[in-house]
């Protein structure tokens, strides 16, 4: 992590007095027309109109090359690239020795679904604050471009293929799994993903975003339901989205019963624009409907799909203090011997205190 450089005169600057070539990374080796580079750019965009500070942010991934990303933004950033995976476990440590960092993780999903979908469940369970974001895009594209575990039913590989095996709908898993923050979006739709991604920044809580990210070299072929041509002819929107962030007037004109208002912990707010039909994303049962609706009809519905801003938190389950552990000296929190004799006192009596026993 190396400090942001000075901005040159005359370039704008946000909130936080950094330019947004402060929120780059290194160059992409990502295939061009990758649809994981239009997420990185999202990414970019988001953080600097948010004004994240760069330095307070752990980027985190896998493996995979949607877990290479993390590479390609915010080069000011703590960072940590996880094996296949594993990176819910590195996200929950992390969080637990500094709760200020703001952890941004970057997965595939095979990454996800596959290997990985046990520490996604309990990741989700946990509620451990996280943004996390799936670059979908139904192929492994690091091993020639098998079916993932998210493609979907009949789609085909170059080579005429279908996938027989029914996908897993990592928005659906989410949500039942009681996630707070779940959207789905397409890496081609800037104007709705930039919006989700800074309402995500502000959620308390793991935050869930699955992005269908076309590979143009296994997955852009007539046949493939993760194409560019397929996901914008079954791309179904159930909202505009606009996000209005804390530090702005929130006084916004909109006509009523065209919006509805979403109020995050932080004070942030968002907007979500009626388009066919009235959506409230706060209704758990309606979130699900339409999920099951959209995979008998085989659209791929985008948007805000479900958010509870009062959730609580594995930092409020632990009853965490509220200093980071990273920052409290070795006494305050090494336990002295007078407890290390206790807990083993109590197992010589076979009563082993709460949460020392194993399972």
């Amino acid at each position: 992590m190396s400090a942001p450089t000075t901005p040159p005169a005359g370039q704008p600057v946000n909130r936080v007095g950094l330019s947004r070539a402060d929120y780059d990374g290194s160059k992409t080796t990502l295939c061009p027309g990758c649809g994981h580079n239009a997420i990185t750019g999202g990414i970019i965009q988001a953080a600097w109109e948010a004004g994240l500070e760069p330095h307070k942010v752990a980027k985190l991934s896998g493996i995979g090359c949607s877990s290479k990303t993390p590479a390609y933004f915010l080069g000011h950033s703590h960072g940590f690239n996880s094996v296949h995976g594993r990176m819910p476990s590195i996200a929950t440590g992390v969080s637990m020795a500094n709760r200020e960092l703001l952890l941004l993780g970057v997965s595939g999903d095979g990454d996800t679904a596959s290997i990985g979908i046990g520490q996604f469940m309990h990741m989700i369970r946990r509620n451990v604050p996280a943004i996390y974001i799936v670059e979908n895009n139904g192929v492994y594209g690091l091993t020639k471009g098998q079916f993932s575990a998210t493609a979907d039913l009949g789609s085909t590989r170059k080579s005429g293929e279908a996938n027989r095996l029914m996908p897993v709908d990592l928005c659906a898993l989410a949500i039942e799994l009681g996630c707070g923050f779940v959207a789905r979006s397409f890496s081609g739709d800037q104007k709705q993903l930039r919006p989700l991604l800074k309402a995500a920044f502000a959620h308390k809580g793991t935050a869930i975003i699955d992005v269908i990210s076309p590979c143009v070299t296994f997955a852009d072929h007539e046949g493939s339901t993760k194409s560019y041509a397929a996901v914008k002819e079954h791309d179904a929107p159930l909202h505009d989205i606009d996000y209005v962030p804390y530090f702005e007037d929130l006084s916004v004109d909109y006509e009523p019963g065209t919006t509805r208002e979403v109020d995050m912990p932080d004070g942030s707010r968002i907007f979500l624009k009626k388009l066919d039909t009235d959506y409230d994303p706060t209704d758990l049962k309606k979130a699900w409907a339409v999920i099951h609706e959209a995979r008998e009809e085989q659209k791929l519905i985008t948007g805000l799909l479900y958010v509870n801003p009062k959730t609580h938190t594995f930092h409020d389950e632990l009853r965490m203090v509220d200093a980071p552990l990273a920052t409290l000296p070795l006494e305050q929190v090494r336990p002295p011997q007078r407890v290390l004799e206790e807990v083993m006192r109590s197992f010589a009596e076979g009563s082993a205190p709460i949460g020392a026993g194993g399972g």
